[in-house]
């Protein structure tokens, strides 16, 4: 059939393709390991010109006139949107606050760093409904700024400014988040397939709220914290309260700190539920091209001013929401509460008694009185006896409040900005905060060969150089920005004794070098990063090259007392396929925990499969281990792994405890073993793709060369300081 033979009424594009047979290969092979993570911020999808560089276009930014631009807009209300009482300072705290409350402790991910609000599936969270207006609103001041300010910075700035226009002294605020320009689809954010799903699902056991499934935080999908008519909905003050103290632990937030954000929080604006959510139109996602990217459009009723339905309670906690005062405390505890339901159906809890001269006004008619409400969530701070002891302190020391409030703001809105070399403006606070992992600059004056020297005459084998150095700078997260080889935490608690980082060796290996720091003025830190680049350097030697792995001095060394040891503690690696090895069975694979690592590391699929076969053939497998070392040269960095995978000489037999045989088809003898995070570069497609380059007889230098370049990205991932002062 040719162009002319088109049946009449047909059109020649073919249709369904990708939705009656499945959107991606996964969708055929489920089992398929998918790479996409890997490519999850791929620089094709970025429409900024090539050579753009924001922290550049911070410096041309006038932060004094943003500000005033956004102090204009909080009081500019908008006829399609009317601002309650006025005023949308408490309406941008909320765009702000659910951009960094996504957060979540376990892998760094979530969180107001990236402008990922913007997108599919945090834009169409239920809990996200009208933060889509929020950001619409302030598209004008974004259009004036362009590239000078990221959508990113103008989501986590504007709270901090509707706070300052409430009257709370905020602690500061730094510049430096990129935007993303396309969903972090492979987030994990539960296996739920429906929106508030019933949270036992996250739960062995939802009365325990510590066996929430890591590394969510959420207690159902869709929502930022807890469900804030109780637990599954059902209304439990002290039950709430648990889920809470365990939802913000997971959030990097301690109970004083949690106490006064839920006060802070609570302190300005409403909850908005007088009407049926049946009358509200798909989210963003869901929404006509017509909706133009909002969502939850109200196109039967009014639905704006004091109609708005945005949630399922509806009311205000304080007698006055705009003000940042102490009416929280006294509209809580000063008064007795019972259960009752919103126009929307929602559970919340009213005052038994209170005078109208009390009550909150009406977001349109100040001189009408209208009920205050209060959720479950808050009387989770008044029945348990820990969060109403923090609320009892800060009614009576109103400055301290203020101040633990503005810290644990700041906190909330910056803690996966990453070390304080990443912040810019005029507004970053001097004093360095714990939570921010501060890192001493270390010395760049000392002879870097002499210390090389030094460590090749110290007796470490390559396995031991090669296996430490990664072990310190494996701990990165692109994610929130934390870990990385800087600060040399590998050699304080909880690192040290990381079964990962297999605490005997390490210490043999950090008396060596140790004491090669302090005879050179070098660093600890950098000895460790170059005491890996001396054994990449010696490898690469082994297998017939010379080769000279960059390196630039100045990372500093962390003090005990500069490390927040417990918020290591989630970061403690349970698997590392670079090494070969698992802490104990998962039900995620070997294979799965190693793409995930290497998207945290920011390695590409390519940059992954080079590590992977550099580093069995130095024998950096944990514990000596010698799964996936397929290679008669064992610390040469050649490309015998590649080669002797992908070689039809030999035949792959599954063992046992997971593991596999590889043997000599002509006797049958067997001559390696491998794991599964070995055996899938050569059995998904692509990995075999990159695997059969670097098999190449005339790709052994590229091989090398390779290596050594994602190699030095891991060593240099978190040089925050060296990227700052460039």
């Amino acid at each position: 059939m040719d162009g002319n033979d088109i049946p009449q009424g047909k059109c020649p594009v073919m249709h369904g393709g990708n939705t009656e047979m499945g959107d991606s290969v996964t969708s055929w092979w489920p089992k398929t390991l998918n790479l996409d993570i890997l490519s999850q911020h791929d620089t094709r999808t970025d429409p900024m010109s090539k050579g753009y560089d924001y922290r550049e276009e911070l410096k041309k930014l006038d932060v004094e006139a943003l500000k005033a631009d956004v102090l204009a807009l909080l009081t500019d209300s908008k006829d399609w949107w009317p601002a309650d009482y006025g005023h949308y300072g408490p309406m941008m705290v909320r765009v702000s606050w659910h951009a960094a409350g996504s957060y979540r402790l376990a892998d760094g991910r979530g969180g107001a760093a990236t402008g990922n609000q913007r997108f599919a599936p945090l834009n169409s969270w239920p809990d996200n409904s009208g933060t889509d207006k929020g950001r619409r609103l302030l598209w004008p001041i974004k259009k004036k700024y362009g590239n000078k300010i990221s959508w990113a910075d103008l989501i986590a700035l504007v709270g901090t400014v509707a706070y300052e226009s409430m009257g709370l002294k905020t602690f500061g605020f730094g510049f430096g988040r990129e935007d993303i320009w396309h969903p972090e689809k492979d987030t994990y954010w539960g296996n739920e397939k429906q929106w508030l799903a019933p949270s036992d699902q996250r739960y062995d056991d939802v009365d325990k709220p510590a066996t929430m499934e890591n590394p969510l935080a959420a207690v159902q999908m869709g929502l930022i914290y807890v469900n804030p008519e109780g637990v599954n909905g059902v209304p439990d003050p002290q039950k709430t309260a648990d889920q809470v103290r365990e939802t913000f632990k997971r959030m990097a937030m301690n109970d004083e700190e949690t106490a006064a954000l839920t006060a802070g929080g609570h302190t300005v604006g409403k909850c908005h539920g007088n009407g049926s959510a049946e009358d509200l139109g798909p989210e963003p996602e869901g929404a006509g091209l017509e909706d133009q990217g909002l969502g939850w459009l109200n196109k039967r009723t009014r639905g704006i001013g004091r109609d708005q339905v945005v949630g399922g309670p509806e009311g205000a906690w304080t007698s006055n929401p705009i003000e940042f005062d102490d009416g929280y405390f006294r509209m809580l505890m000063d008064h007795e509460w019972e259960l009752t339901k919103s126009p929307a159906g929602a559970n919340q809890w009213k005052p038994v008694n209170i005078a109208e001269g009390d009550m909150p006004p009406d977001v349109e008619d100040p001189s009408i009185r209208t009920m205050p409400m209060m959720s479950d969530a808050d009387m989770a701070m008044k029945v348990d006896p820990i969060y109403r002891s923090y609320l009892e302190k800060f009614r009576a020391d109103p400055e301290y409040f203020r101040d633990t409030f503005a810290r644990a703001w700041f906190k909330l809105t910056h803690r996966d900005l990453g070390p304080k070399d990443n912040y810019f403006g005029p507004d970053v606070p001097e004093e360095d905060l714990i939570w921010q992992d501060p890192v001493p600059h270390g010395p760049t004056g000392y002879d870097v060969e002499a210390v090389k020297a030094k460590i090749a005459d110290s007796g470490l084998s390559v396995a031991d150089m090669v296996a430490t150095a990664w072990d310190s700078a494996r701990t990165y997260r692109g994610s929130d920005k934390r870990g990385g080889a800087n600060g040399a935490r590998i050699r304080l608690a909880p690192q040290r004794s990381w079964e990962g980082n297999e605490p005997d060796r390490l210490y043999r290996v950090l008396a060596k070098l140790e004491p090669i720091a302090e005879e050179t003025g070098a660093s600890v830190a950098d000895v460790i990063v170059l005491a890996g680049n001396v054994g990449v350097e010696q490898a690469a030697k082994a297998a017939g090259f010379d080769v000279k792995v960059p390196f630039t001095p100045g990372r500093g060394d962390a003090t005990a007392e500069q490390t927040d040891a417990e918020s290591f503690e989630p970061m403690e690696p349970l698997a590392d396929g670079f090494r070969n090895w698992e802490k104990k069975k998962y039900v995620v694979s070997p294979e799965e925990m190693m793409l995930d690592r290497a998207q945290l590391l920011g390695l590409t699929a390519p940059e992954m499969t080079v590590l992977v076969g550099g580093m069995r053939a130095m024998g950096t497998n944990h514990g000596g281990n010698k799964h996936g070392v397929l290679t008669d040269r064992e610390g040469a960095l050649t490309n015998d792994f590649f080669v002797n995978l992908t070689d039809m000489d030999y035949s792959w037999h599954p063992a046992k405890d997971g593991t596999f045989e590889i043997r000599d088809r002509a006797t049958g003898d067997t001559k390696w073993t491998a794991t599964s995070a070995d055996l899938v570069f050569g059995s998904n497609s692509i990995l075999r793709a990159y695997s059969e380059v670097y098999a190449q007889d005339d790709n052994a230098e590229k091989f090398v060369n390779d290596f050594v370049s994602a190699w030095s990205k891991v060593m240099d991932n978190d040089r925050y300081d060296v990227k700052a002062a460039a």
